[in-house]
């Protein structure tokens, strides 16, 4: 399976995404079920690996959350990961991105 790591590590600071991630609540909502349902088939319910890798955040704690947003809306080629860009916006991308590190509130 290939890496992500070179993917994260290219992409320390990504001009265009929004600085801030704010979404409503209500949607936060959706998009925190969107993980556990979707990224979860393959990423495992509790994040922990699966077909693809762990998500924990220790795991990733060096990524920086743009980068990891511009992995979930674009996916990864050659991977199973898919582009996420069709269904969601860049401001949701990064608030899924710092969720899986544990930085939402």
């Amino acid at each position: 399976m290939p890496s992500l790591w070179p993917l994260l590590a290219g992409a320390l600071l990504v001009p265009g995404l929004p600085a801030l991630a704010e979404v409503a609540p209500d949607r936060a909502g959706r998009l925190e079920h969107m993980v556990i349902q979707d990224c979860g088939s393959c990423h495992g319910l509790t994040m922990k690996g699966g077909l693809g890798p762990a998500l924990t955040p220790d795991r990733i704690a060096h990524a920086e959350p743009e980068g990891l947003a511009l992995i979930i809306l674009d996916g990864v080629p050659g991977t199973a990961m898919p582009r996420w860009r069709p269904v969601l916006s860049e401001e949701e991308a990064l608030w899924i991105a710092r969720y899986l590190k544990g930085d939402t509130e």
